[in-house]
């Protein structure tokens, strides 16, 4: 099974928000708490930068990142992948369409999934 696969299938089952994590030049971690987010049909995650500032300087900067998240069953997986900052274009218009205008919606990051793992156990 490919690991866009697998993170489709684990992903339909999260629940709540997520923890998004990047890291600076200097390899300091940042994380944050997100909620606007979307699987997109290629078996990226869409992320809405609505509030980020150290995200987003570490995203630019080259950061790869991760994304923390439990299913319904209190199951929890982490993803490790890299990312792409997008400003426009129709992926993004739609996604920031999908969400109120009393949120900025200033960019997408666009996570893909290339390690997958639930505790210790590496999936994928």
């Amino acid at each position: 099974m490919k690991i866009t696969d697998l993170f489709k299938e684990v992903w339909d089952k999260h629940e709540g928000y997520v923890i998004f994590s990047t890291v600076n030049a200097e390899g300091m971690p940042n994380s944050v708490y997100v909620g606007a987010l979307k699987l997109l049909a290629d078996g990226r995650l869409a992320i809405m930068d609505n509030y980020f500032h150290k995200t987003r300087e570490n995203i630019l900067g080259g950061s790869r990142g991760s994304v923390l998240f439990i299913d319904k069953n209190r199951k929890s997986y982490q993803a490790k992948g890299s990312i792409e900052y997008v400003k426009s274009g129709p992926l993004f218009e739609e996604f920031r369409a999908s969400l109120p205008e009393k949120y900025p919606r200033v960019a997408a990051a666009l996570f893909t999934a290339e390690e997958l793992y639930s505790g210790a156990e590496r999936l994928a």
